[in-house]
């Protein structure tokens, strides 16, 4: 294939693929950052509206209720009850996929042009690390479609959302319940989380020329100080 004939499709097949080549030709083509963009938020949009529409609501208010800590949870029920109706809940839901992966994307573009500065100086402006933190997240798109097919094959609609990701340290390793003060942090750290680390780090190395070695630890080093302060405070 060459170089002309090479699409934004032939890099999200490459992602798994062919990761090396996929990330080479993303560098040259800033302006596809929108295909991963628009998916992700799509699939995980989707998701979520699925997900508010599949679920026994007043299981999922009783349950909202009931992880509220015991010292609020009798003046926070009646709060709770008023407030969490499915369109809302769903309108809720769609406004933070967007906003949060914004957030999250920018500032994770930031720490990748602000980490090649020190480093590296090598050639690479704050636009391309934007795309580049798109298209590594993009393989997130794979909890979304699994979250929706553990759905479709469920025997019941009384299920968490966080039961929903398959691929979450809970629901592979720990399992743990939503009683354990571990519940969101095994909740909120997933395989396909390290997928993407492993991804930034090849990508951070063929872009910059830094070893593998560095490249991990500016990947990494973020990750680990959210989840090691968080794991501290538990």
């Amino acid at each position: 294939m060459t170089a002309d004939s090479y699409s934004a499709f032939n890099a999200m097949i490459d992602l798994v693929a062919a990761p090396g080549k996929a990330l080479d030709n993303i560098r040259e083509h800033t302006r596809w950052f929108w295909w991963p963009l628009l998916i992700s938020i799509l699939m995980g949009g989707g998701m979520l509206v699925y997900y508010y529409n599949w679920v026994d609501f007043n299981w999922l208010v009783e349950e909202t209720i009931r992880q509220t800590p015991p010292d609020r949870r009798a003046e926070g029920a009646e709060a709770i009850r008023a407030f969490m109706d499915p369109g809302r809940t769903q309108m809720i839901g769609l406004v933070s996929v967007v906003v949060m992966t914004f957030v999250i994307y920018t500032l994770q573009a930031t720490w990748l042009h602000l980490a090649n500065k020190l480093t590296t100086g090598a050639a690479i402006g704050f636009g391309q690390w934007f795309s580049f933190t798109a298209w590594t997240a993009f393989v997130g798109v794979f909890g979304a479609l699994a979250a929706i097919i553990a759905m479709l094959i469920a025997d019941s609609n009384q299920a968490s959302l966080e039961k929903l990701l398959v691929f979450s340290m809970n629901s592979l390793f720990m399992h743990v319940g939503p009683e354990s003060p571990w519940y969101r942090w095994a909740s909120s750290l997933t395989l396909l989380n390290i997928w993407t680390l492993v991804l930034m780090s090849i990508g951070y190395a063929r872009w910059t020329g830094a070893s593998i070695s560095k490249s991990a630890t500016v990947a990494v080093l973020p990750w680990l100080l959210i989840f090691g302060i968080w794991a501290a405070r538990i």
